[in-house]
């Protein structure tokens, strides 16, 4: 059974709290309490009886349930003032006064076919928008998944820099990649008009793409066309592709907005292939797969020394293995780090992944927040639906004191890419600011998010147990804790200043006293 309000669906059995297919962080406790006053709507639910049902009979304070409340209601979009679902009866307990529906789940096995449609979907953009679906490897080789998304991955790139389109970002397209799906649902879950999908066939020196477009609020076709050629000839082929999509989208386009669409990322093919091999590992963020994507993109050099985005690729590593406690010898590697990103904003002025990349890795690597933020900021104008722009631009205002304003980055980077594979980053990112603005629930319901999507984020750990303490939670803090010196025993309060480049002293302060009440030697 699954509840509908407005436009949010509480799944109990996936425990999965969602507003128009995006999924909404939300702690157990929170999950617990509002679903128990969903279930319960038709009357008054007092505090003892919370107390009860949400922590079994444990003993907690007022004041904790009063958080959770206030948590429950900031995830529905409600408040304490407003009260428009969850209300406050004086002096009996807590209803909930929403409208909800009940949808029964199918029985038997759950496939694409067989899941009831989402009642709500994403309100279009103002602008056309487009989502490229991950093409079908017709090679008949496993091997050559990665070359295939290689070309989906660069379509995407060169649409998104045309300013005028919105273009979803890489990384929620492939949460489609090996399903059977309905174009209509995507625009829904996606939030666009236009849909584009086709194939790769890639044989010996030669490949065909073949490539359809779906106006996504019919289902017609709009578009279709096949492109064969040399390996020789592919990102002339891949620019056919994108220039016949945003013909088809907009016959009026101009052909200078076309050309800006036109631009390859390096003339080597034996370069881009290993580039898109190294890129392929650090979409998975494991310490094991960057070490196995490093020396990919310094393959990736070796063969094209001009290769911009390469080199920022390579900085980019080394800033992960330092964020994580992964380093070996950190001084070698984080100078190392910075001079692949010092080239790269050398070789890249005019490429958005490579100021983005290495502006972020600068930040951390150099501690220059003031460059590394210029150099994002230059890479969203050159690329605004580049969401990793956003997301890594979050993280250097948060660094710089200004939580507002990165917490609107990394909401920025949702919309772009509503169902990323790599959301723990925005995730974690969204939890650190929030603790920063001392909403201490709300920063451990991001965090436990961000753990639960990648468990070795050494920064998510840390702002998880910071955030418990803070929040008066002990066991919990004490939990994360535990969590987070497993990940890095070298780290102490005493070396926090070398793990984030924070400027503002209060914050150093705040995190400081969090990890310190969490049980972080100093």
């Amino acid at each position: 059974m699954r509840y509908l309000f407005e436009d949010y669906v509480l799944d109990p059995e996936r425990r999965e709290l969602t507003r128009a297919a995006a999924s909404i962080a939300i702690g157990p406790q929170v999950f617990d309490l509002l679903l128990h006053l969903i279930e319960n709507r038709g009357r008054v639910v007092s505090k003892d009886e919370l107390f009860d049902t949400v922590w079994n009979a444990r003993i907690v304070s007022e004041s904790t349930l009063t958080s959770h409340i206030n948590a429950a209601r900031r995830a529905v979009g409600d408040n304490g003032r407003e009260q428009r679902l969850v209300r406050t009866v004086a002096r009996k307990g807590f209803r909930f006064v929403g409208e909800v529906a009940e949808v029964a789940l199918p029985s038997g096995p759950v496939g694409p076919a067989t899941l009831p449609e989402p009642p709500v979907a994403l309100a279009l953009p103002d602008r056309p928008s487009i989502a490229a679906l991950p093409f079908i490897n017709l090679s008949g080789d496993v091997e050559q998944e990665y070359f295939t998304d290689g070309i989906v991955e660069d379509i995407i790139s060169a649409l998104s820099r045309i300013r005028w389109l919105f273009v979803i970002a890489r990384n929620s397209s492939f949460t489609y990649k090996g399903r059977a799906v309905d174009v209509k649902q995507v625009g829904r879950e996606l939030g666009v008009r236009y849909v584009l999908e086709g194939s790769v066939r890639k044989a010996a020196n030669r490949v065909r793409i073949t490539g359809q477009l779906i106006d996504a609020t019919t289902g017609g076709h709009l578009w279709a066309e096949r492109f064969e050629g040399t390996l020789d000839d592919i990102f002339e082929l891949q620019d056919q592709v994108t220039e016949s999509v945003v013909g088809a989208i907009a016959p009026q386009l101009e052909r200078a907005e076309i050309e800006r669409a036109r631009r390859k990322p390096t003339e080597s093919l034996d370069a881009y292939d290993y580039y898109l091999r190294g890129m392929a590992d650090v979409h998975r963020g494991t310490r094991e797969a960057i070490d196995e994507a490093l020396p990919l993109f310094h393959k990736a050099i070796e063969f094209d020394p001009d290769f911009a985005s390469a080199y920022a690729m390579a900085a980019w590593c080394h800033f992960w293995r330092k964020v994580n406690g992964w380093m070996v010898d950190r001084p070698r590697e984080i100078a190392e780090g910075a001079r692949l990103a010092h080239r790269a904003v050398e070789l890249g002025r005019d490429d958005a992944v490579a100021l983005a990349r290495s502006g972020h890795a600068l930040g951390h690597l150099e501690g220059d927040l003031d460059t590394g933020i210029a150099l994002i900021d230059r890479a969203k104008l050159l690329n605004p639906n580049l969401a990793a722009a956003w997301f890594l631009g979050g993280f250097l205002r948060i660094w710089r004191g200004e939580t507002d304003d990165a917490t609107e980055h990394f909401a920025h980077a949702m919309r772009l890419s509503p169902l990323d594979s790599e959301l723990f980053r925005v995730q974690a990112g969204t939890a650190m600011a929030h603790l920063f603005a001392e909403h201490f629930d709300t920063a451990t319901a991001w965090a436990e998010q961000a753990v639960r999507e990648l468990p070795s984020f050494l920064i998510a750990v840390g702002t998880l147990a910071a955030g418990h303490a803070l929040a008066d939670r002990p066991a919990e803090a004490r939990r994360a804790m535990q969590h987070l010196r497993a990940l890095d025993p070298t780290l102490r309060i005493a070396n926090l200043d070398a793990w984030l480049p924070l400027r503002r002293a209060a914050d150093i302060a705040l995190f400081a006293d969090g990890l310190r009440r969490a049980g972080l030697p100093e």
